[in-house]
């Protein structure tokens, strides 16, 4: 007999999960939530605004902006180009770390009272981020246990110390260049007037990035526009505020780092 039963329809929400980050040490708290500007004073872009950025430029991305894509690029090398330097600082201090006898036992640096920070994270290079942040912050422990059991002056301490959190205000500096340009491949297929705006205050593309050839490991799939309704601003929905940035391609390789 044939089953009349309808099939059964399943109105499934988006996946959420809670997530937050634990930090131990001041430098890296510091570097969490930047520096507002200040009479005479630059801001520094924190980890929260790098992330809000990250969501954008993901946006950007679906919405089939090839700068977006570029600049998902560049902060792709910029990522594993910080990654390997905090692992070279890691290798350094762990080498110091050895020099410990082994009749002492030295347990983890650990704070009293963390502090957690929420996440809210839409973007896989805003992940990847944090987690270069999570490093820093153990770099950074272990670190000041070097320095406290004489295993490094005070020197070595603050130098490592610089050179780490001068890495990832670098990256989170050069985030501040990407805007969205508001044009799609189509536009620059047919080579129309928002194009050649996006052209001449940008600046050219490479021919692969053009095209789409060329997208980082974590772009997100294309939504191709409604001929019906224009898109929002993938900039119109941030997790949280970010600064005004200007972003031409030609200054992509700024490090852009403040003094703290």
């Amino acid at each position: 007999m044939a089953n009349d039963e309808k099939p059964l329809q399943l109105n499934l929400g988006a996946l959420r999960s809670s997530m937050a980050l634990t930090l131990h040490t001041h430098h890296a708290s510091r570097i969490w939530h930047g520096r507002a500007a200040a009479e005479g004073r630059a801001g520094i872009i924190g980890l929260n605004g790098f992330i809000a950025v990250m969501n954008k430029m993901k946006r950007g991305s679906e919405q089939d902006d090839p700068y977006s894509d570029w600049w998902m690029l560049l902060i792709e090398e910029k990522l594993a180009q910080t990654k390997d330097l905090l692992q070279e600082l890691r290798e350094q201090v762990d080498q110091a770390l050895a020099d410990i006898p082994s009749a002492l036992s030295l347990g983890e640096n650990l704070n009293v009272q963390p502090v957690k920070l929420p996440l809210f994270v839409n973007a896989q290079l805003g992940f990847m981020a944090v987690y270069l942040l999570a490093d820093y912050d153990d770099l950074a422990r272990k670190l000041i246990l070097a320095h406290h059991t004489a295993l490094i002056d005070r020197s070595t301490l603050e130098r490592w110390l610089n050179e780490g959190a001068h890495a990832l205000r670098s990256l989170f500096s050069l985030s501040q260049r990407y805007s969205y340009s508001g044009c799609s491949r189509d536009d620059f297929a047919a080579n129309n007037a928002a194009a050649r705006a996006a052209i001449e205050k940008f600046g050219e593309l490479p021919q692969n990035v053009l095209e789409g050839t060329r997208r980082s490991r974590y772009a997100p799939p294309i939504v191709r526009r409604s001929l019906l309704a224009a898109p929002a601003s993938p900039g119109s929905d941030d997790d949280f505020p970010v600064e005004d940035a200007v972003s031409p391609v030609a200054a992509a390789d700024d490090d852009g780092d403040a003094p703290a």
